[in-house]
């Protein structure tokens, strides 16, 4: 691992998370000297990947960092796959639809299919979800063993009263994820938020994704239609993509 460019990675995941951070707050955060920080901080300044508030003398992430994640979206196959299968799931439940890969502890929005009941809602391609408290997670982890440890070592993340943190409670949700391809989550990340999730598969068989419908809380639980519509679109992504089965076995 080259340290220079993990300092800067961990930099710009720190400004993720908190936003906007001074160079104290940073380097207290990262464990590092300021003077590194700052240099770090100003090599990334002069890329557009941080920038400076005017007011207050913080960091936070650039522009350019917008332009990298489009890119990537961009040349995403599951993305592409995703989006059509997605819009008719939507249409069949009425519910808005998500998909998520694995990144880290986290799953990110890929795609997001709004509601289409023709409300206004708020786009979310980009947010990041902790895995272990997403139905999106579930799905996609409950086929990635070696992943499912890494997460489980640090789940201790609470998004609600309702997250669960306990590593074995955890890994026997996720045993039964493994047996049916449907992972549910209720009110585990927002309150009045919940969703079930299935996982999407490539060509070499392995877990590389997950599609998920979101409803109100309200609403809960989902019908049996629905769940046949998100395995039915978790598959013909999958086939799309070329896996030979959905679901595939566990690696």
């Amino acid at each position: 691992m080259i340290q220079s460019v993990d300092r800067a990675a961990r930099v710009l995941f720190a400004l993720q998370g908190e936003r906007r951070l001074g160079i104290a707050e940073l380097a207290t955060r990262l464990e590092l000297a300021p003077s590194t920080v700052h240099g770090i901080v100003r090599t990334l300044a002069a890329h557009y990947l941080v920038v400076q508030d005017p007011g207050s003398g913080r960091y936070q992430l650039g522009p350019a960092v917008l332009r990298l994640g489009n890119v990537y979206l961009d040349t995403l196959e599951l993305r592409s796959r995703a989006m059509s299968w997605s819009e008719e799931l939507a249409r069949r439940t009425g519910m808005a639809v998500r998909t998520g890969v694995l990144a880290g502890e986290d799953m990110v929005i890929i795609h997001h299919e709004p509601r289409p009941d023709g409300s206004r809602q708020m786009p979310e391609t980009g947010i990041v979800i902790p895995a272990h408290a997403s139905a999106l997670g579930k799905a996609q982890l409950a086929f990635l063993p070696a992943e499912t440890e890494r997460v489980l070592a640090s789940a201790h993340r609470s998004m609600t009263g309702e997250t669960i943190t306990d590593a074995a409670e955890l890994r026997k949700e996720l045993g039964a994820v493994a047996r049916t391809a449907l992972a549910e989550e209720k009110d585990e990340a927002v309150l009045g938020e919940s969703s079930v999730a299935a996982p999407i598969f490539g060509a070499s068989g392995t877990a590389i994704g997950a599609i998920a419908v979101v409803l109100p809380t309200t609403d809960w639980p989902v019908g049996e239609p629905v769940r046949d519509a998100l395995r039915e679109a978790a598959r013909n992504v999958s086939r799309e993509l070329g896996a030979i089965r959905w679901p595939a076995q566990s690696t």
